[in-house]
């Protein structure tokens, strides 16, 4: 006999402390890193600061009133963002680890509920940091394109300033996220689901998807740097050329007038 449980997380744009949220849901059960709440018709929502929710065997339409009441609730918790869905199967009699995209266990404990929420909302908002990044991965690469072709850069450095600051306060969410990506407590004190969670990290592919996003990150931190220096290279030489002509047209003019 065997028993199948969906589990759906959806990361959003905002962070949500975890003191904003216990005020929504006075009677959740607080973890280490996340909310747990019983639903009344059934199922568990989990709610982490990072800015995800998963929802644990919660009937479609009541995951829609769940996420509204949410959405007006905390209007950080809106906007666009992306879906991960994992399927696991309680089955006492199978190998337990992941076959054909399904996660099987020997039993369903909270605690082992808890690791696999926190695993598909890491990966959750893994996916959406991917889409974040490429992004501005794709703007650099137009910018050093630009320098290649022209060899100089635009005037103007406000843009870049601002550029380079998101990239930066992108990276610094990103690996602030980084010690929610070890193995949570509850793994260590349950051999078999320690052994799951590993499988279930690699189904994810948590761990090299973080290590591209930093080399990414530090890509797009570093191209930018050098376009700022050539920028600010050129204003320098503009502003020296400037002194030069400013001296000239004084030493003209002093000659003029002694003329």
């Amino acid at each position: 006999m065997s028993a199948v449980h969906s589990f759906q997380a959806l990361a959003f744009p905002e962070n949500v402390p975890l003191r904003a949220l216990s005020a929504l849901f006075p009677s959740a059960i607080k973890g280490t890193h996340e909310l747990r709440v019983a639903i009344a018709e059934g199922g568990t929502l989990f709610l982490y600061p990072f800015g995800v929710v998963v929802f644990e065997d919660v009937d479609p339409a009541v995951r829609e009133r769940q996420l509204e009441a949410l959405r007006k609730a905390e209007p950080r918790l809106s906007g666009p963002g992306t879906v991960e869905d994992l399927a696991v199967r309680e089955d006492a009699a199978a190998a337990p680890g992941m076959a054909g995209g399904v996660l099987v266990v020997d039993r369903l404990t909270e605690a082992r509920a808890g690791i696999i929420a926190l695993t598909v909302a890491q990966s959750a908002a893994m996916e959406y940091y991917e889409t974040i990044v490429e992004s501005m991965f794709e703007r650099t690469r137009r910018l050093v394109e630009r320098l290649e072709r022209r060899g100089t850069t635009p005037l103007r450095t406000r843009p870049l300033h601002r550029f380079i600051g998101e990239a930066v306060g992108t990276r610094n969410e990103v690996l602030s996220v980084l010690h929610l990506l070890d193995k949570p407590d509850a793994a260590w004190d349950d051999p078999a689901m320690d052994a799951i969670y590993e499988d279930l990290r690699g189904e994810f592919d948590l761990g090299d998807r973080f290590n591209a996003l930093e080399l990414k990150l530090r890509g797009v931190q570093e191209a930018l740097e050098l376009v700022l220096d050539v920028s600010r290279d050129r204003r320098l030489v503009l502003l020296e050329a400037t002194i030069v002509v400013l001296i000239v047209i004084e030493l003209a003019l002093s000659l003029l007038r002694r003329g």
